[in-house]
This record gives C-alpha cells, sequence and structure tokens, in this order.
C-alpha cells in the first residue's frame, strides 16, 4: 500500500495520468471515496493517457460507459445499485473477467463480495485542510497486482 498527496485537481489529473501509462490490458481498478472526491476524474486522465478521446463522463445514470482507445476501456458507477443481482443485469462479471480490457469501478465498496480476486484500489478522500487537496491510497487486493503496485509506487512521484 502507499499513499499520495495532490493538492489541486490538475494535480490529480497528473497523478492519474502517471497510473495510466503504467496500466495494462486486464486490469481492474476500484474506486472509491466520497461524491465529489475526484474518481471520475481520475478515471477521465487515466482513459486520456489511454487514447480514449472525447469525453469520458460520469456513468451515474447509465451504470456503465465502454470507451476505445488503445484497449477497451470500461467505466462503472454502482452509486444507483440497490442489490449485488443488479450487477447480472450491466453484464458486470463478464465485462471485470474480459483480459483485453481495463475495468474502472466507481463505488465498488458497495458490493465488496461481488468484485473479483485481484483488483487494484485506489480511495481518494478529501483533506480536511485544504478543499482542493487529496490524499490517495493505492492497494493491490489479491495476489496479481502486487508487482503492479510498486512499479506504481516508484512510478508516481511528485
Amino acid at each position: 500500500m502507499f499513499t499520495r498527496i495532490t493538492r489541486s485537481a490538475a494535480e490529480t489529473a497528473q497523478l492519474a495520468q502517471m497510473v495510466g501509462k503504467k496500466l495494462h490490458e486486464g486490469t481492474v481498478v476500484c474506486l472509491d471515496g466520497d461524491l465529489g472526491a475526484g474518481k471520475t476524474l481520475f478515471v477521465q486522465n487515466v482513459a486520456k493517457m489511454l487514447g480514449v478521446e472525447g469525453e469520458v463522463t460520469s456513468p451515474t445514470f447509465n451504470l456503465m460507459n465502454v470507451y476505445e482507445g488503445i484497449c477497451r476501456v470500461y467505466h462503472f458507477d454502482l452509486y444507483r445499485l440497490e442489490n449485488a443481482a443488479e450487477l447480472e443485469d450491466i453484464g458486470f462479471y463478464e465485462y471485470t473477467e474480459d483480459p483485453d480490457g481495463i475495468v474502472f469501478i466507481e463505488w465498488s465498496d458497495k458490493f465488496p463480495e461481488e468484485l473479483p480476486d485481484d483488483y487494484l484500489s485506489i480511495r481518494i478522500d478529501r483533506l480536511a485542510e485544504d478543499a482542493a487537496a487529496r490524499c490517495i491510497t493505492f492497494r493491490a487486493v489479491g495476489e496479481e497486482y502486487q508487482d503492479d503496485l510498486k512499479e506504481l509506487d516508484e512510478f508516481c512521484r511528485f
């Protein structure tokens, strides 16, 4: 596990772009944090580094958006879901197992038991002393992303 502090939305975007340079196909990234913490901003900037052109928007109402870039990018937002059975309706399990895409799941903490065995977790929290500052915590769940986490820790330094 490691953390990074960003002092502005621009720094958060810069960190996300650095992360985007290191992600590979088949990666599942779970993003959690309060409303307005910067989860979608993070995904937008990773997607930019993955060659996604055009606007990347929060899938709050669609529940999932798919973008084409260097690889396919799946972007889920589980905020509005009431129960785990709804995940099946949106093809959640099928997409999280796609070895040719990268999956982002906002509000993954709503259904922790439904997540894959291995994923990269990113938690974004506001810092009380500065409204624009964020504490971003990275951790690998399971064995698969342990080396990726070490690489990100070394690469994503300001």
